[in-house]
């Protein structure tokens, strides 16, 4: 899986992160998929409604969320491709809370920020039969 970024999303992507460091952010990745590439062409980004205590490793929306998203998306002509999150003073590997929570086709683009800087960005989709994640390229444009 190849996945196209425009620098400009990934700052955007990276501020974001690092604003909610010691914390968990993230948000929706928009865009297309063409011939096995996936473009992403916008990010939503969603506040982050695990209990408080917990996320510093943790990260979830509101169901009301991700439906607002999908509608705001489709008016654009665009789709839901994935999901973008940061791992704080941690890798960008999915864990395996990431994989338990899972969606089948999803892009997921995984931050690490070490010390309150974006340090490392990783794209990875979900197997099929869910037994783990496979790493794809990302490619900054």
């Amino acid at each position: 899986m190849k996945v196209n970024l425009r620098i400009a999303l990934q700052r955007e992507i990276f501020d974001q992160m690092e604003a909610s460091y010691p914390n968990e952010g993230g948000g929706f990745l928009l865009g297309s998929v063409q011939d096995g590439t996936v473009t992403v062409q916008d990010i939503m980004q969603v506040e982050n409604t695990f209990a408080e205590e917990e996320q510093y490793h943790r990260y979830a929306m509101r169901p009301q969320d991700w439906m607002r998203l999908e509608d705001e998306a489709d008016e654009r002509g665009l789709s839901l491709i994935g999901y973008y999150h940061s791992h704080p003073d941690s890798p960008a590997i999915p864990s395996e809370y990431d994989r338990e929570h899972a969606l089948p086709n999803f892009v997921y683009v995984i931050t690490s920020v070490m010390m309150a800087k974006a340090t490392d960005m990783r794209v990875w989709r979900l197997r099929p039969d869910r037994s783990a994640f496979e790493g794809g390229t990302i490619s900054i444009t």
